[in-house]
């Protein structure tokens, strides 16, 4: 048997049309290892919002964001629709919330993951805003709801750092966590470090595809400071805000002088967030660094990121990610609809060669 799941989509940029390439791409997978079929049923950008309850035509809705042209002026399209009156008439079971990061107010994907999670919907978040903003909200409600509430896509996008804080590291004491969460500011440091000048490497990372026309969340190291609260309340059980990290600085004052020095002493300069248990909780800190090139965080290099957990029974445990396009998070997001819809996988097939084949090699 294949269950349809309905998802309702909220932002359609970079990660959120990725996002529907994958499903279709992935379809067999959902198929024959889940027993899923991921059906979109509504849709919302910044031009307005569509509801299909039959299903929405992903490549015509691709071919259509591809020239350029909104949801609000494709077929059946209702230009100007706020997208959480999107969420509250949304004929689905799932809410994909990936609309642009709006540090000031969390808004509009705030008020479409309370609309989502009141009618009992699940929630898939990519954009980092309401959990920043209302972290202990959104979670109380969701309990609440009984409704599924998945957000790995936040925090260095492919990599899982909330599963394995959450679920891999259970009964640990974690007594620090560092970081390397940006992706942009990391690669303009590592061209600073080949001799370029800062202005030279942001405009290459623009160019590239990293760093967005204005960098000044990626830069200033908000961005990091995000993640962090997001791995604060969720891995580390301590409330926070953006408030709470202090301090906030970004990469903006470093110059070429400075990582080449630092170069020929053998460090590495690098943007690291930081939560350090003290005796009255974690502290903490966004700074650049000067590292000693031994240390795993300075092999973490350019598009790369990174995260050390250090705890008291599970030892020092490190992990690193090169992922480059929005195709990695996209998949972060395709992993927590998984999760939320189907927790175990379930291999059907009636072929002992191919079902074999998925087993450890031990068995």
């Amino acid at each position: 048997m294949t269950r349809r799941v309905r998802l309702a989509l909220v932002g359609l940029g970079n990660v959120g049309k990725a996002f529907l390439g994958l499903i279709g791409e992935k379809e067999a997978v959902l198929r024959g290892r889940y027993g899923l079929e991921l059906s979109l049923t509504a849709v919302a950008d910044s031009s307005g919002g569509l509801l299909d309850p039959a299903g929405i035509d992903l490549p015509a809705l691709l071919a259509h964001k591809t020239a350029s042209r909104g949801v609000g002026s494709f077929a059946g399209g209702t230009p100007g629709m706020p997208a959480p009156a999107l969420a509250a008439q949304a004929d689905a079971d799932l809410l994909i919330e990936a609309s642009p990061v709006n540090l000031k107010t969390g808004q509009p994907g705030l008020d479409c993951v309370r609309v989502a999670l009141q009618r009992g919907m699940g929630v898939v978040l990519a954009n980092k805003g309401p959990l920043v903003h209302a972290f202990a909200e959104l979670t109380a409600a969701a309990a609440a709801a009984s409704a599924g509430l998945a957000y790995s896509a936040t925090v260095c996008g492919a990599l899982p750092v909330i599963n394995i804080g959450r679920r891999d590291l259970a009964g640990c004491t974690i007594h620090r966590v560092r970081g390397i969460f940006n992706s942009t500011s990391n690669s303009i440091l590592a061209a600073m470090a080949r001799g370029g000048s800062y202005a030279e490497a942001l405009r290459q990372a623009q160019l590239d595809g990293i760093a967005e026309a204005d960098p000044s969340l990626d830069v200033e190291g908000w961005d990091t400071a995000n993640k962090l609260v997001i791995i604060a309340n969720s891995v580390l059980a301590q409330p926070a805000r953006l408030a709470d990290v202090t301090p906030v600085q970004g990469i903006t004052g470093i110059t070429v002088g400075q990582v080449l020095e630092a170069k020929e002493r053998g460090q590495v300069v690098k943007l690291v967030a930081t939560a350090e248990l003290g005796d009255r909780g974690y502290r903490l800190s966004v700074q650049p660094e000067w590292l000693p090139h031994d240390d795993f965080l300075a092999g973490v290099n350019g598009w790369e990121m990174g995260i050390v957990f250090e705890t008291d029974i599970m030892g020092l445990q490190q992990f690193k990610v090169d992922e480059r396009g929005p195709v990695p998070t996209a998949a972060a997001v395709l992993r927590d609809v998984i999760d939320l819809i189907s927790p175990l996988p379930i291999y059907r097939s009636t072929n002992y060669q191919e079902a074999s084949c998925l087993l450890p090699r031990s068995l």
